[in-house]
């Protein structure tokens, strides 16, 4: 007998989101954040975005400076992403008390003497075409910087922007996951161009990767992956089979415990053909670039999401039980330590349905170590210099793609 419809309910099935499954085992990351492309703040423009569990007031100035400000006006508590910008001044929604590019209060809206109630302002920065609000456990002003990067090409960047559960630390540690490029993004075989660098907030590493397609046979892929803090990745990305080269820009930003939100920003161009006379060559890799930019684009996209499932229901699981073809994700943990409050960045992951770790002697396990590096193989390297092997898988199937903004 079939379940009545009239009686039948709703139930809960399939993984649990990691922003419900669970306690948050990584608490916010410290330092630059991205909240938002320059091209959404204009001039007198007013934005409220999330940070870290609270809400962060953007807007310009006149002027074209802008201002992060935290969102509570000081006098009587009203939002002042409710609020609009008169000339350089914040000007409050409620009692019209106006504050100025310092933040101090300049006037109020019945002409009387203004109080000594300054705004609550965050160090902010706008630069490769994002907003980066600056927010740190304690308080302290900014260490680091995220420099400017090099552009390629003649046409204004592509961007889109998702929302989802996940870590913003995921999203920076997959850069150094070697082995999942060939089982999740069907590489065929990776290779990295030596030990990660790591300095100070930054680090960079090189990998080639080797491809297969119908009409263009093997060929491969050189790219270079520059990181700063847990909230920028800059890649670029050469194929010299086809002249293309592509600058792609990833800005994971924690929003809420185990929530974040993903900005990423694309340009591309084509090398102009070296047979061809100079005029003629520009304009060929000019058209190549004008043609394809959309579809590049695109693609480039549904690289990103295709880890947006794997992000989505994930838990942080430390220490990691890590085997070798990983990739050198211990001694990035360990760098990454120093974006967290003291010991907060070791905590292990909180148990639920989807934290479960496995069972020790399950399939190829490798015994880690504390920190999670694999001890040495009979015979083989324990790849404590941050330098794995090879890795290769066939194609699988992707998982379906948000549409990019």
């Amino acid at each position: 007998m079939g379940l009545s419809r009239k009686y039948g309910t709703a139930i809960t099935e399939g993984p649990t989101p990691a922003d419900v499954a669970g306690q948050a085992a990584l608490p916010y990351p410290d330092g630059w954040a991205a909240v938002a492309f320059s091209e959404e703040l204009t001039r007198e423009k007013v934005l409220t975005r999330p940070l870290a569990g609270e809400d962060v007031v953007l807007y310009r100035l006149g002027t074209g400076a802008l201002r992060a400000v935290k969102p509570y006006c000081p006098h009587l508590g009203a939002h002042l992403g409710l609020g609009r910008v008169d000339g350089e001044d914040l000007v409050c929604p409620f009692h019209l008390f106006a504050f100025g590019p310092d933040g101090a209060c300049v006037r109020t809206g019945y002409e009387t003497a203004p109080p000594r109630s300054p705004l609550g302002q965050y160090p902010v920065c706008e630069v490769n075409g994002a907003v980066f609000v600056w927010r740190h456990h304690d308080g302290r002003a900014p260490d680091w910087t995220v420099p400017e990067w090099h552009v390629v090409g003649h046409r204004p960047a592509r961007s889109g922007v998702w929302e989802m559960a996940g870590h913003a630390q995921e999203v920076i540690e997959n850069s150094v996951d070697l082995g999942h490029f060939a089982t999740l993004h069907g590489w065929r075989r990776a290779e990295v161009g030596g030990p990660v660098r790591y300095d100070g907030a930054e680090f960079r590493l090189s990998m080639r990767a080797h491809e297969s397609a119908p009409v263009l046979g093997d060929f491969t892929v050189d790219v270079r992956v520059e990181g700063y803090g847990l909230a920028a990745l800059h890649v670029d990305v050469h194929t010299p089979r086809v002249g293309l080269r592509m600058c792609t820009t990833v800005l994971p930003t924690a929003i809420g415990p185990n929530r974040m939100q993903l900005r990423q920003l694309n340009r591309l161009t084509f090398d102009e053909p070296a047979r061809l006379p100079a005029p003629l060559a520009r304009a060929v890799s000019r058209a190549a670039t004008r043609v394809l930019d959309r579809a590049v684009f695109k693609a480039s996209c549904a690289f990103t999401a295709a880890d947006f499932p794997v992000w989505h229901h994930k838990q942080y699981v430390q220490p990691p039980r890590l085997a070798h073809g990983d990739g050198p994700i211990g001694p990035f943990r360990r760098w990454a330590r120093r974006f967290y409050p003291p010991q907060s960045a070791t905590a292990p992951a909180p148990a639920g349905r989807t934290g479960t770790p496995p069972a020790p002697g399950s399939g190829a396990e490798v015994t880690p170590g504390a920190d999670g590096i694999p001890s040495p193989a009979p015979g083989g390297s324990s790849r404590r210099d941050g330098t794995p092997g090879r890795v290769g898988a066939p194609e699988p199937g992707l998982p379906e793609r948000p549409s990019p903004h």
